[in-house]
């Protein structure tokens, strides 16, 4: 019998977060959207609000571009501070880190080219679908260039953090004020030991020597099932699972520990044939790469070869989950409305 694949994740010290429950989760984030809105004017509330059933849900985006919400920029400093609140009830203090770093590379960007104008650090959006109540259905987003953090929470009994996304640009910042920046460097190093271990041992997890320059689930709605590459977990090694694991926990652990333990239960069910590991391009430092942890519901995919691999995409996806479709579909079957 086809033994689990068991993430051992506590005993590894890689869960330093807390258990929380999820009721507290629930609750702290729609105390946080209630008193957001609250402090909006009617104006600002109009552009904030959209109904759940809105399209404008799943039309998430991580290219700059021009957006519908209220963003950093339309709020006096007070509001900013509810706005950076509520993404802190989502998002760990690891996840914080990550956002606020992302934004001052925007900055950084802004002054590189000289153009803050496009590179605007102020064009992170709030939006809230539907009413925040801790027994409602409803939906938040919070939005710019290489930032999109997407939340459902149905009838109190579901929280749903899917589709996640975090970039940086220059991923490295080798010069200026901001030197010496990385900050998604743990995803990178932990995906390419684990490519070298695997390599090394004789199993050919590179499975193209060109990456490809973006993830492959784009920005689509609906993140399709990609083609199977690299290694399955069935041939890894103790210490390449232990690489594995600290992998898949470093990008669940972006968000509160209510929302990253449901992450990584989904994954400890699965068995270690239905858990793939695959790595495209060099796995030299600074060269670009591509890789990819693949299940038949999880997704993390990573790309780093634009502007000379200094450029790097991440996102973790639910084939069936993301925008809370599974749970919603489950809802809608037990409640006549």
């Amino acid at each position: 019998m086809m033994k689990k694949f068991v993430l051992s994740l506590w005993c590894l010290g890689l869960f330093a977060q807390a258990e929380e429950t999820r009721e507290k989760a629930i609750s702290e984030i729609t105390a946080a959207a209630t008193a957001f809105l609250s402090s909006l004017s009617p104006e600002l509330k109009g552009k904030a609000e959209f109904s759940f059933a809105d399209q404008e849900r799943e039309n998430w985006k991580f290219t700059p571009q021009s957006r519908k919400g209220v963003s950093l920029e339309m709020l006096d400093a007070s509001q900013q501070a509810l706005a950076k609140k509520l993404l802190a009830t989502v998002l760990s203090e690891q996840g914080m880190l990550k956002a606020n770093t992302i934004e001052d590379l925007e900055k950084l960007l802004g002054e590189m080219e000289n153009n803050p104008v496009r590179r605007n650090h102020k064009a992170y959006f709030t939006s809230i679908f539907g009413k925040p109540d801790v027994k409602a259905t409803w939906g938040y987003r919070y939005e710019g260039h290489h930032l999109a953090v997407n939340v459902t929470i149905i009838d109190g009994a579901h929280l749903i953090a899917t589709p996640t996304f975090m970039g940086a640009s220059p991923a490295k910042v080798a010069e200026g004020r901001l030197k010496g920046t990385h900050i998604l460097a743990k995803e990178e190093e932990l995906a390419r030991a684990l490519a070298v271990s695997v390599q090394q041992s004789g199993k050919a997890v590179v499975y193209t020597d060109k990456p490809p320059g973006e993830i492959l689930t784009g920005e689509k709605r609906v993140a399709e099932q990609l083609s199977p590459v690299g290694v399955t977990a069935e041939a890894f090694t103790e210490e390449q699972k232990k690489l594995l694991h600290a992998l898949i926990a470093e990008f669940a652990n972006r968000h509160r520990p209510a929302i990253a333990d449901k992450e990584i239960k989904t994954l400890q069910g699965l068995a270690p044939k239905d858990i793939r590991f695959g790595w495209a391009g060099s796995m030299e430092e600074g060269k670009a790469y591509y890789f990819r942890v693949q299940t038949p519901g999880i997704l993390i995919e990573a790309a780093n070869s634009q502007n000379n691999a200094n450029h790097i995409h991440t996102v973790w996806r639910d084939h069936k989950d993301d925008f809370g479709r599974d749970s919603l579909g489950d809802h809608y079957k037990h409640d006549a409305h």
